[in-house]
């Protein structure tokens, strides 16, 4: 601990999560006004009456008062507000099947099994999301060109409501069919284009993979204008192959109009190839480091001929429009299009769940040593049922749009593999309902079991609330309730993706026996219209809020903004990365605050703000010299980076990297946690138990290593230290003198009312320490058979 000088001050920079905070709740005051930033990514500070930035409150560190300055981050911009960014609801499943490639299993080092383990499953991810592009494109041709153009607008549809001269004029029905297509292309191009531009372009960027510090691997992936010309090519080469015939071959017609038809046909047909091709044996450049594998495809795909394919897949699309001068009744190739595609996606599927086995297993014994609550969910293999997920969210919200849409024309018939899908929901919906239930009375059984025995479920909250028997009460039942939901959390996840799968297999035994779905089957096969089309209003609900509602946007759209952390890998019609924005500003600004010599940084995250503060702090001390990386501080709260992020993405949160930053920093990362919060957790410590009244664990150590720790201390404001983890009475104690008091159980939220709260900025600015000081040993007075004996020092 250093004593604070007269010109020493403290910097607060405090980073909010996805729950849609405003700057002036993020920086507690009344008004908050901008001092940085460009819109997106703000800098802001409290607000006095005259709209001027003015001082925080005085921070009480070692017993003497010490300037602070509070400072926000506020980057909810970047996820919410207008109708282009609620689009990104829709994009949901494409997000999935990018997280999914961040959950791989680390690759161990020396290991050449492992190695082309990993190059297979990350060609099977990016290939599984190229034919998640390619079944919306096809779905949306079944819909706008099938249901509609070639149904709806036949001559003598009855539910025709447009003019006659639609049904007579040639290639009027093909352009109406194919617009939706080309526009639904160009909007997934736009948005895969859309990147943040980073305010502090001085800044360095991190050479991710070698420092071992948390979210090394984060960074730009230099192939993403590449894999987005492919998923794009690839759209438009499948609208072309389902409008001129489908996948068993082009439609016929006499001289040189089958020509053209079959030439056509022909070029969608290797614009596909070549587009899963590329994505299959494009390089991962995790880290950002173009100068691995892959160097030849990478010149294929530059610039100049990425240009000349897209402009042959663009060209390909009108020729197809005008070589349909006639549509028929219905599009002959639609219904194949979709199940091949359907079951291509799911045989990928299989294979990455098949080849994370082994996987998982040569990854073992990076985690092996750890305990069980710290492992990766599922022994790493956690990716296979996100992205199977993915893959029959993606099919289901276009089986569930054109189902709607056909109940609302009353007229027109879809492909015969929509009833199989319907089957395949019906019987997912009746598992789930069945599973949920199930859940619910197994929890209630091992709640009211622990109830009658008069189990304590919470010991460490009866020692945070001692002598309060009704705080304790509520306490241990909040405690209770949020342990559960942490440690099942990833169960619904692994349940969901069963139900699917299950409710698939008999969806796919009667399709491949061309057998037609029995009359017991009705009740469940409009069971599952009825899900579909509830999975279709409520994204598309999303969308509506997200655009017209930004604040109830906010409680939806918490999943979204997860996954949006991560840079585009394996899909990119994604949302941008905000983290790659977010933490180069961070540093940024840190380092400004740092060049005045008495400065000292604490960067405060709150829960998904806290993992960006760890990214953006192990920047910093991968970057900063020594003297001036020992003047910055990491507090966060209710943080997921001990129960989530290392356990479900093993490779870029790893435990081992959290040690490495915790022994960084040496003591000036704290983490303020309680147990009634269902979304955050403990950081620095494990294997916590109650034992003769003192809470005991292990964890991290100041200086890097991990084993026990000593009991935990009680700070003057109730709550217990133990290592770098402040465990926070909830509901608090107080009200004290001077400072807000939130009541009441507050779990995720508020944490900043909370007392400890300055006591952990004051020790992560090496102001302080988490040990009470020692009480003063009473002066000694000489007796008369002792008489005082002079000293150097007493002279």
């Amino acid at each position: 601990m250093l004593i604070p000088g007269p010109d020493t001050r403290v910097v607060e920079l405090r980073v909010h999560g996805v729950q849609g905070t405003t700057p002036q709740s993020l920086v507690d005051a009344v008004a908050a006004v901008d001092v940085a930033g460009d819109g997106l990514g703000r800098v802001v500070r409290p607000a006095d009456r005259l709209r001027r930035p003015a001082p925080g409150p005085v921070l009480q560190a070692a017993g003497r008062p010490v300037t602070r300055v509070v400072e926000g981050y506020v980057w909810g911009a970047m996820t919410s507000g207008g109708w282009a960014k609620a689009t990104w609801a829709l994009l949901f499943p494409f997000s999935l099947a990018n997280v999914a490639h961040w959950m791989l299993p680390p690759v161990p080092d020396r290991s050449a099994p492992a190695h082309l383990l990993g190059i297979a499953l990350r060609a099977l991810l990016r290939l599984a999301a190229l034919l998640l592009t390619v079944l919306l494109v096809a779905q949306l041709e079944v819909i706008s060109l099938d249901l509609v153009a070639a149904q709806c607008l036949a001559p003598g549809s009855p539910c025709l409501w447009g003019p006659s001269w639609l049904n007579t004029t040639p290639w009027v029905r093909a352009v109406v069919g194919l617009a939706p297509i080309a526009l639904a292309v160009l909007v997934l191009h736009r948005m895969s284009s859309v990147d943040w531009r980073i305010e502090r372009k001085e800044v360095p960027a991190a050479e991710g993979g070698r420092s071992g510090l948390p979210g090394a691997h984060v960074a730009t992936d230099p192939d993403t204008p590449a894999l987005r010309v492919l998923h794009v090519v690839a759209g438009l080469g499948a609208a072309v192959v389902v409008a001129l015939g489908g996948p068993a071959g082009p439609v016929l017609a006499p001289g040189w109009h089958g020509v053209a038809i079959t030439a056509c046909w022909s070029v969608g047909l290797a614009l596909l190839a070549v587009s899963a091709l590329g994505a299959m044996l494009l390089d991962d450049p995790t880290g950002g480091a173009p100068h691995r594998g892959g160097r030849w495809l990478r010149a294929v795909l530059g610039r100049r001929p990425r240009r000349v394919l897209q402009a042959v897949a663009w060209t390909s699309l009108p020729v197809t429009a005008g070589l349909l001068v006639r549509l028929p009744p219905s599009l002959p190739g639609a219904d194949l299009a979709v199940q091949m595609v359907a079951a291509l996606v799911a045989l990928v599927c299989v294979m990455i769940a098949v080849l994370l086995v082994p996987a998982a297993l040569l990854a073992r014994r990076t985690w092996s040593a750890q305990p069980r609550e710290l492992r990766p969910w599922a022994g790493g293999w956690m990716a296979a049922p996100v992205v199977a997920t993915s893959a029959l969210l993606g099919g289901g919200f276009g089986a569930g749009v054109a189902l709607t849409l056909q109940r609302a024309l009353g007229h027109g018939d879809l492909p015969d593999g929509y009833d199989y899908l319907a089957l395949l929901w019906g019987v997912a919906g009746v598992l789930a309902f069945l599973a949920g239930v199930a859940m619910a009375a197994a929890t209630g059984m091992m709640r009211w079991s622990s109830l009658r025995r008069d189990k304590e479920w919470a010991r460490e909250a009866t020692l945070l609330h001692a002598g309060r028997a009704r705080d304790a009460k509520r306490a241990a039942r909040a405690w209770w309730w949020a342990r559960w939901q942490r440690r099942h959390s990833h169960h619904v996840v692994l349940i969901l993706s069963s139900v699917l799968a299950v409710g698939a297999v008999p969806a796919a035994l009667l399709r491949l026996r061309e057998v037609v779905p029995p009359t017991w089957t009705r009740p469940i096969v409009a069971f599952g219209v009825v899900v579909l089309a509830a999975l279709a209003l409520s994204l598309l609900r999303a969308v509506y809020l997200a655009a017209r509602r930004p604040d109830k946007a906010r409680q939806v759209g918490v999943l979204a903004d997860l996954a949006a952390f991560w840079p585009r890998e394996a899909h990119p019609v994604v949302p941008p990365c905000y983290a790659l924005k977010v933490v180069p500003e961070l540093v940024a600004r840190v380092r400004e605050h740092l060049a005045d010599p008495g400065t000292r940084v604490v960067l405060a995250g709150h829960s998904q703000g806290s993992l960006l503060a760890a990214v953006a702090a192990a920047r910093l001390l991968e970057e900063l010299p020594p003297h001036q990386a020992e003047r910055v501080g990491l507090v966060t709260a209710g943080s997921q980076l001990q129960w989530a992020y290392p356990r479900a993405f093993p490779a870029v949160v790893p435990h081992g990297s959290l040690a490495t930053l915790a022994g960084g920093l040496a003591g000036r990362w704290r983490a303020l946690c309680r147990g009634t919060d269902a979304l955050g957790g403990a950081v620095m410590t494990w294997n916590r138990q109650v034992f003769d009244g003192m809470l005991l664990g292990a964890g991290f150590r100041p200086d890097g290593t991990s084993g026990a720790l000593p009991p935990a201390l009680r700070g003057p404001t109730g709550a217990l230290v133990l290592g770098g983890d402040h465990w926070l009475p909830d509901p608090q104690r107080g009200p004290f003198p001077g400072r807000r008091w939130a009541p009441g159980v507050n779990r995720h939220a508020d944490y900043t009312s909370d007392p400890e709260w300055d006591r952990a900025i004051a020790i992560a600015a090496g102001l302080d320490t988490p040990e009470p000081p020692a009480p003063a040993a009473p002066p000694v007075l000489p007796t008369a058979r002792q008489a005082p004996v002079s000293s150097p020092e007493t002279t």
